[in-house]
């Protein structure tokens, strides 16, 4: 309704059938591309830009080439051609990269570590999906061995034995103890009669995998699905072809070959010495250079033992705006009224605190849910965290990637954690067994001189320091999101200080108490009430 009439341009019967294959109308304005390669999807939209004609017309026009039935033809080859000659006339004359939004692809990478996964989902503007550690028990051997990766640097190593050693007790001893996990969470938790014995043994496994995945090695494999952009798919690979660990540029390898299957004119520049080979070459030595210059200001430090600084904080709000309020307050008004940032500013500051408080209300308005967020006057101010996480929960909180985040190299210096279950359930031995051997080895290949080699020894439990940089609106989607019942205790705990730290540290009670669905309760059986709630939606269907 209110949609404006457009007349429809019109094509004869046989351009109808030749349009019907790659388009789901041909009589309406509004319409969506099928059946076409990427590189042609974008191709057109940038002829579009450039052209008086219609998205269909240039398809006929240009790229179609000889009208054909389209039973006759192969759609992943119709265009590709000129599409690829048109990306690269566009990105060499007129370096558009903008151009190279227009396409993208799906990409899966399968058996690959968890220190390669970090690398991958680093981009911003990607989507990802990951085998999850709380759905998916890691017991399988497939060849007769482990789920884990061993790095290429150990090949010609004498630690390559005791790294082999060291993962496969770690495995053996998470994969003896979920059936005892289980048992120990049955009893604790017993049955509900409204409990369906599927959600009741789903609920118990997803717990018992929970508090073991601390066992786990970073070299655990996982499989991990990507889609993205052409221009996305660049960055990533520019970044994973300097990266200093042989998986990762390996990996890089392995998805540009696949890569130029798809949207091979969006890869292009990467063969390119003064292109692609030069940005590599300037993220390597950029790194290595600036780790040679930071070296001398941090390296004492750095040595003084942790339990002598004592083991730090879990959350520190380590930057925030003390007039953050206001400034959201002023930001707030600004759409709502003719006048200049800065006379706006002024009017918020002269506002009593409880004007500010009822404007934000106001502004925020009758929230029914988590997914109803307030505009982005929200983004007017922002909070820095420094974060000491196990590494399983650093796992998750690192999917937020339009905020700003970046983490150390994974050691064991930081100590581990230790679920009250682990003891509780008689598995206090073993834990620690695979937490002192996982440390040993870190030492011996990070003593080798093979630092960023010795993080795929760390197992799970381990903590690892990051910051997450995010304004107001990105904080209370994560700590909405990560503090539900469902989540995880780790990740819960930590969303949770970070609220707090919001209201009482920062002073910003207003922008605290706008985050309504957080969630400071203890959850026993984090997945309980979500399975409850799947269950009768499978039953209503």
């Amino acid at each position: 309704m209110g949609f404006p009439t457009v007349a429809a341009e019109t094509f004869t019967p046989e351009e109808t059938r030749a349009l019907e294959p790659y388009f789901t109308n041909t009589d309406r304005p509004v319409f969506a591309l099928t059946n076409l390669p990427e590189t042609v999807k974008g191709a057109l939209f940038a002829r579009y830009s450039r052209s008086a004609k219609s998205v269909r017309r240039l398809f006929l026009d240009e790229f179609l080439g000889e009208m054909r039935s389209a039973a006759a033809t192969r759609a992943t080859a119709v265009g590709t051609e000129r599409a690829d000659k048109l990306y690269a006339r566009v990105l060499s004359e007129y370096g558009d990269d903008s151009v190279a939004q227009l396409g993208g692809a799906h990409i899966a990478c399968e058996g690959v570590s968890n220190v390669l996964t970090k690398v991958l989902e680093w981009g911003r503007l990607m989507a990802y999906l990951e085998q999850s550690t709380r759905y998916v028990p890691y017991t399988d051997k497939p060849g007769g061995r482990w789920k884990y990766h061993v790095p290429a640097e150990l090949e010609r190593s004498p630690l390559k034995e005791q790294f082999v050693r060291t993962m496969d007790a770690a495995f053996e001893a998470y994969a003896r103890w979920i059936p005892a996990m289980e048992d120990h969470f049955r009893a604790k938790y017993p049955k509900s009669p409204e409990d369906s014995d599927f959600v009741y043994k789903s609920v118990i496994r997803a717990k018992a995998l929970d508090t073991l995945r601390g066992m786990l090695p970073a070299a655990t494999m996982s499989n991990v699905g990507l889609f993205g952009t052409g221009q996305a798919f660049e960055a990533l690979l520019l970044r994973m072809f300097a990266h200093p660990l042989e998986e990762v540029r390996g990996c890089a390898q392995q998805m540009l070959t696949e890569l130029r299957h798809v949207i091979p004119a969006f890869v292009a520049r990467l063969d390119q010495p003064n292109r692609g080979g030069r940005w590599i070459e300037y993220f390597a030595r950029t790194r290595d250079d600036f780790q040679a210059a930071a070296r001398p200001f941090v390296e004492h430090l750095e040595n003084v033992a942790t339990d002598a600084r004592g083991p730090g904080k879990d959350v520190t709000l380590t930057g925030f705006d003390p007039d953050g309020e206001t400034k959201v307050v002023a930001s707030a008004l600004y759409s709502a009224s003719a006048l200049p940032d800065d006379e706006l500013l002024a009017i918020a500051r002269r506002l009593s605190p409880d004007d500010r408080v009822a404007l934000l209300r106001a502004y925020i308005g009758d929230r029914a849910n988590r997914r109803h967020k307030p505009g982005r006057a929200f983004e007017r101010t922002s909070y820095r965290f420094d974060i000491l996480a196990d590494y399983g929960a650093f796992r998750d909180l690192q999917r937020h990637r339009l905020l700003t985040l970046d983490w150390q190299p994974l050691s064991t210096r930081h100590g581990y954690v230790e679920p009250a279950a682990i003891e509780e359930a008689g598995a206090l031995a073993d834990w620690r067994a695979v937490m002192d051997r996982s440390a040993d080895l870190y030492e011996r290949i990070s003593s080798a001189g093979l630092t960023l080699v010795a993080s795929y020894a760390v197992v799970m439990a381990y903590r690892v320091r990051f910051y997450m940089d995010m304004n107001a609106r990105e904080a209370m989607h994560v700590i909405e999101l990560r503090t539900s019942p469902q989540g995880h205790p780790s990740y819960r705990r930590i969303c949770q200080l970070m609220h707090t730290a919001i209201g009482e540290v920062a002073g910003h009670r207003a922008i605290a108490a706008a985050m309504r669905f957080t969630d400071h309760s203890e959850v026993e059986l984090e997945r309980l009430q979500s399975e409850r709630n799947m269950e009768k939606k499978r039953n209503s269907r």
